[in-house]
Parts: C-alpha cells; structure tokens; sequence
C-alpha cells in the first residue's frame, strides 16, 4: 500500500435487527458430555442456515448473562448424576428448545449481543468494545479537544455502536456523551459526501430535536458528541430507569412504568410530529423513531440520532417494518414508528408486535382513533395517514408550539443530492427488497400449507378415488378389439369365433381348410 493511499471505508453488511430463529435438532454423546445440535436460520430464507453445538454448559453461561434482564427464564437445572440417560437428554433437549424460544420471541433479548454469538459466534467477535476504544483513541489524536472519561457499556441495544462518556477539556465539569457507530449495511455514499452531511448536523437548532456539539465521520464509522442529559430519555422516563444502566436492565422487564396523561401525548406527540415534519422538509432522511431515540427535558421531546440513516444503521422496528409492502419509504417508517411511540406512551410499555387490531375500550377515543389508523392491520396493507395528516388530526392540532417558522436551516445544493441518494438508494432500496422477499416467502408457505392441510388432503384423495372409478368404468365399457379376440380364439363368452380379422396375417378364407391325411 502506497504511503499516502486513502483507507476505504469499513462497512458491515450484516444486518443486526434480521431475527435468527432456531431449533435443537438432535443431541450427540460426544465422550463425556452432550452435544446438541442446532439449526440457525437468519431470516425467512431457509438456505440462509447453519448448524453449531452446544452443551449444556453453554446454555448455562448464557443464563448467567441474560440474568441482568431481571426475567425468571426457565433453564432447565442441572443434574449430577444420571444426566446421560437416553430419557433425560430428551427431555432437556425439548426444556432447551423451548428456552430459546421464549428468549427469541422477546424483541430486545433476541437482538442483544450474547444470543447473537450464542447462535452466531464467527460474525460477532468479542473484542468490539475494544476496537471501538480504539477508533475513539485515534480520532482524538486529530481532535485534541476532549478526554475520554468512561465507557458507558450497553446503554444501548445496537450492537455495533458504542458510547462514552468525554469531557472537553477546557470545561472539564461539563460531562458530554460520544457515540461511535460502524457503517451500516444501508450506507451507500462516498465518505466525501459524508462527511459533508456529518458536518451539517450540528448547525440544525430546532427545539424538538436534540443538539449534536460535534459530528464526524472516517473510514472506521461516524462519531457524534452531545451533552449528557442525566434523566435520559423518554424511554428511560417510562421505565423509570437510570441512563447508565445495560440496556437489558433498563427495558426488558422493568418493576415499574409510566403511563402519561392525556395532555402530555398531545403535548409530546406534536413535538415530536413538528421535528419529523421538519426533517421532511429539508430532505433529511430519519426512520428511526423510538422512545429510545427521544430526549425528554422537562416537558420537551427532542429527537436524537439524525445521523443514523446516513451512516446506513437499520431501524429499530425494521424485524416489523418489513413485514408490511406498503411502509417502504422514510416517511411512512417514521409514521409507523410514531405509531409504536404512541401506544408505549398510552400503555407504558412496547406492543412487541407489528401490528395491532383490537384496543382497550377504556383508551381515550382520540388516542384509540390515531392508534387505529397505524397500527391496524388495514391501513399498514393499504394507506397510512401522512405526517400533515396527523399533525391536523384533533388529538394532536390545539397544542401550541410556538412560532416554528422561523426556524431556519440551509442545506447546500450539493447536499440536496446526496441526502436524496442516502434515502432512496440506501434505506428505501433495501426496504422494498426485503418486504418483496418476506412478501414472496408468505406466498410460498401459504401455499404450501394449503397444499397440506388436511381438508386438502381428503380433496386430493376423493379426486383421486373418482379418478380409479371412471378409468375402470371406461375400461369395461370399452368394445373388445376382433384382433385381441382372435389371438384369444375366444370372445368374451368362451365360444369360439368365427370370424378372422382382415387385417391378419392369417388366410382370408373365412372357412378353415381341411386337414390333409397321409
């Protein structure tokens, strides 16, 4: 490599949000213990699968990490003696089966970091805090401004960025948070371009979306600093979590939540609809709405992460989002993610669904109506409201907000481009792709279970008995063929026949000739 070449960018390709599904398959007496051996599948693709190992010591290791969740999961226990028993190995074998299953049907438990190396272990190597520490390191060389004073392991679910906590140091009081993220697989500009973009995000000054202090991007990922806020987010607030904590700690099965009243979600709702809309508006790409990703100050929401879609992260909710061919545009990802925003304000908790069609009669008939018009499964086949329609929907159109016009953003005609490219070339694409994929797979199986079911069955066999019965009832009411009766020498009856085919090779006299005596 020459001196001065320019390092390509790092890319990962693999998406993390794509569920993995799984099931034990046989257990193996491998010398003094057993191996289970188990089928992973990414995605709806089965050609998409792999087999790995596991003894029962593994599953236990896994336990002991997933303990953080707070979550009572049901491990089968140990056994000491008898545990080579041909019944017992099959009777944990279906207990361990049915432990992942429970773990891979939670939306933040199966996407953490220690189910993906447990099924996946040669794409999730275990030195990434390391590495992004690192890039971290290196980039303060070039940017001798701030220190690194902590890292704040696991405050986030995405497993390939990482944060910590810097401070300036000229104000060391002053505590800030650097985020780290490696490009995602939905990056497709050039790092020139970027970089540009990255350069953008701290002049947006609005007051529904969160200020980014520094932003920058190099071959390793893109770094962003912003002001700690020690109540953290919205999430945090539901859940009345310490923004510190692992992620799994905060979210997965808090002892304690939060339920807001009716004027905080008219209140929040069109904050958060303004900063959307504005982001519409300027060409800004975002799709990754979530409670997580909103600031809360007081009685403000402010969005974070607008670098996201950019640096080609997935969103959050893309395992539900691809589910549904009609939400494949930015725009209606970041209604249908208001949507999920919405319900876990009502109901201080997530949907963990893709959609919803039947609501408690005791939510208000504001909220209940707006809910309806996402989450069903209706609009999601056909139409979803545009962010103008919800920002003029009555739950949400009497709340002030003050003079938002006034606001102002430029962004370069050079950028226009680009930002257009990073939307409907990375995000967009990708989207339509895989809800094209998971559209044709649902055919198939439909298909298939069809084809199986067992009133089909009993079609296919009825068909099949009428079939016998109107070959045979043709056979026998077939004429009989002069040839086949006079190779015979016999007609149906027995008597002999008298008549010989013309087209025999025999004599044409119908009369045999006389026997000649010696």
């Amino acid at each position: 490599m020459a001196v001065f070449e320019k390092r390509k960018s790092m890319k990962v390709d693999l998406d993390d949000t794509i569920p993995l599904t799984c099931a034990i398959e046989a257990a193996q007496n491998v010398q003094t213990h057993i191996d289970y051996v188990i089928r992973v599948q990414r995605g709806p693709v089965p050609e998409n699968s792999w087999q790995i190992n596991r003894r029962y010591s593994d599953f236990d290791s896994l336990n002991d990490q997933l303990k953080v969740c707070g979550m009572d999961l049901p491990l089968p226990p140990k056994k000491v003696f008898g545990n080579m028993d041909r019944e017992f190995i099959a009777e944990r074998q279906q207990a361990l089966h049915k432990y992942l299953q429970l773990v891979l049907i939670h939306h933040l438990m199966s996407g953490s970091i220690y189910i993906k190396r447990f099924l996946d272990p040669t794409r999730y190597p275990a030195e990434m805090q390391e590495a992004a520490l690192q890039h971290v390191s290196m980039l303060f060389r070039s940017e001798p401004f701030w220190e690194v004073v902590e890292p704040l392991k696991d405050i986030g679910w995405r497993i390939r960025r990482n944060y910590f906590l810097v401070k300036p140091k000229d104000q060391p009081k002053v505590k800030q948070v650097l985020a780290w993220s490696a490009y995602g697989p939905d990056k497709v500009l050039n790092d020139k371009d970027l970089l540009a973009i990255m350069k953008l995000l701290p002049t947006i000054q609005h007051p529904f979306i969160y200020p980014v202090t520094f932003a920058t991007a190099n071959e390793t990922g893109g770094f962003t600093i912003r002001t700690f806020h020690a109540t953290g987010t919205l999430r945090d607030f539901i859940c009345k979590a310490k923004p510190k904590h692992h992620f799994l700690k905060k979210y997965c099965h808090p002892k304690h939540t939060t339920q807001f009243n009716m004027m905080n979600i008219k209140t929040f709702g069109r904050q958060i609809l303004e900063a959307l809309k504005f982001l519409q508006e300027k060409g800004i790409p975002y799709g990754h709405l979530h409670t997580g990703n909103i600031m809360l100050e007081g009685n403000t929401c402010r969005l974070l992460d607008l670098e996201n879609s950019v640096l080609g992260l997935p969103s959050y909710y893309r395992e539900y989002i691809i589910q549904f061919k009609k939400v494949i545009t930015t725009e209606a990802v970041d209604v249908y993610c208001f949507g999920h925003v919405l319900f876990e304000m009502t109901f201080g908790g997530p949907l963990n669904a893709p959609s919803k069609d039947d609501f408690p009669h005791t939510v208000p008939a504001p909220i209940k109506s707006v809910l309806e018009s996402i989450l069903n499964t209706e609009p999601l086949k056909t139409k979803l409201p545009t962010i103008d329609d919800l920002l003029a929907d009555p739950l949400f159109a009497d709340v002030p907000v003050g003079n938002l016009s006034s606001i102002q953003l430029r962004v370069s005609s050079k950028l226009k481009d680009p930002l257009k490219v990073a939307k409907e070339s990375g995000v967009e694409k990708r989207l339509k792709e895989d809800a094209k994929q998971i559209a044709s797979y649902r055919r198939l199986n439909k298909a298939q279970a069809h084809h199986y079911s067992d009133e089909e069955k009993k079609k296919r066999k009825r068909a099949s008995a009428k079939k016998r019965m109107s070959q045979q009832q043709t056979i026998s009411e077939q004429p009989v063929s002069p040839a086949a009766s006079d190779e015979s020498g016999s007609t149906a009856n027995g008597s002999v026949s008298d008549v010989t085919s013309p087209a025999s090779p025999m004599s044409t006299s119908s009369t045999p000739e006389p026997e000649v005596k010696e």
